[in-house]
């Protein structure tokens, strides 16, 4: 439509369309002519929001209003891709965006995501998944690659603004008694009979396991060394690398009737190379999550656990063992290899000689729930 009226002002002008509709524009900073998104109801209304636009160029807080047409998902893509992710976490990020980011924002530009539709998105993903941990991660991958949008001045402010959107409430993980921990060994099998003591009692990340090496062990201490991870990815391969965290990386002291578990496992079936694989499956290759997960599957059930106790419950009741026979926070975050900012508020040293004592704290724990168990000291000579 023509024009019925305009003005101009000190900065920008305003005009009145034959609609009754007010509009506004000005020169940028780059010299190029930029006109409002929007039209105004009233006079008053347009000029303000020049006021506005005059304000953000003063304070240095402009913004191309076109910065924002990026498409979300090439964006999104190549944060990935500019990122030195683990193998695992580039793997995490693709499945979220691929199932739960991308059905909605796909063809979206950057400055199309607003705090309502984001909201919306949420709330639909909630609704139609049911799966509040997950959505929880989603979120947060989503805001952190529209906080770096903000950093790269594309858009003026992240609208993930959700509180607590982002925060993981999972539920208290459950935990075995010594007597359950020993019947799932014997469950396994004596080819992974040691691999659950030491999830339980060391208690190392699966993916850690998968890294020890024969070189790894030392008898003498009665202990593993933590140097490595080998993630199994959802291809079936393993991604070896570094461990979650520095703190990852350590040696850890296990209770000392595990020395004779530790000996045979040497003997019978690490690989048998100096530098040789510690956990193989029965046809010499690394073990896999599929054929691991269902020996694990059937030996639960024999010992009579929950389908939700999952083989990392074991960490979690290492982890439990080990706060009731003596060991500190301190003591715990080392011998778990925890790392985080929270935590290290309050870390301090802990010496090899503290793990010994943590460890001969938990090997007489372990002893004493057997032998009250059996009604008899069965574990004295183990």
């Amino acid at each position: 439509m023509g024009n019925k009226k305009g003005s101009r002002r000190r900065f920008g002008s305003v005009r009145q369309y034959r609609s009754g509709r007010w509009t506004a524009g000005y020169l940028g900073p780059d010299g190029q002519e930029y006109r409002s998104p929007e039209t105004f109801a009233t006079r008053r209304d347009a000029e303000i929001w020049l006021s506005q636009v005059e304000a953000d160029l003063t304070r240095g807080d402009w913004q191309d209003p076109n910065a924002g047409a990026v498409n979300f998902e090439e964006y999104a893509l190549q944060w990935i891709t500019e990122r030195d992710l683990s193998a695992t976490t580039e793997e995490l990020y693709r499945r979220l965006l691929r199932l739960h980011i991308l059905p909605t924002f796909r063809t979206w530009d950057l400055d199309e995501m607003t705090s309502p539709r984001i909201r919306t998105w949420r709330a639909e993903r909630l609704s139609t998944s049911g799966a509040a941990t997950t959505i929880a991660k989603a979120y947060r991958l989503l805001k952190a690659i529209l906080e770096t949008a903000v950093e790269d001045e594309l858009i003026r402010r992240n609208p993930c603004r959700i509180r607590g959107a982002g925060k993981e409430s999972a539920p208290e993980r459950p935990t075995a008694t010594v007597e359950q921990v020993d019947a799932l060994a014997e469950a396994m099998g004596p080819r992974w009979r040691l691999m659950v003591y030491i999830a339980a009692y060391g208690p190392a990340r699966p993916e850690e396991q998968a890294g020890l090496r024969r070189l790894d062990v030392d008898l003498d201490a009665v202990g593993v060394w933590v140097r490595r991870a080998a993630p199994e990815l959802t291809t079936g391969k393993r991604a070896e690398g570094p461990t979650k965290s520095e703190a990852g990386k350590r040696f850890i002291v296990l209770p000392p009737f595990m020395r004779k578990d530790l000996e045979r496992h040497l003997k019978w079936f690490a690989e048998k190379e100096p530098n040789g694989l510690l956990f193989v499956g029965e046809r010499g290759a690394p073990f896999r999550r599929s054929s691991f997960g269902r020996k694990w599957r059937r030996a639960r059930a024999e010992v009579g656990l929950p389908e939700n106790f999952r083989f990392y419950d074991l960490r979690h009741t290492g982890h439990t063992l080990a706060t009731q026979s003596g060991a500190t926070l301190k003591d715990t975050m080392v011998w778990a290899g925890q790392s985080s900012e929270r935590a290290a508020l309050i870390y301090q040293h802990s010496t090899l000689e503290r793990q010994r004592e943590v460890a001969a704290a938990l090997d007489a724990r372990v002893r004493a729930e057997r032998a009250r168990a059996s009604g008899a000291d069965l574990v004295r000579d183990a």
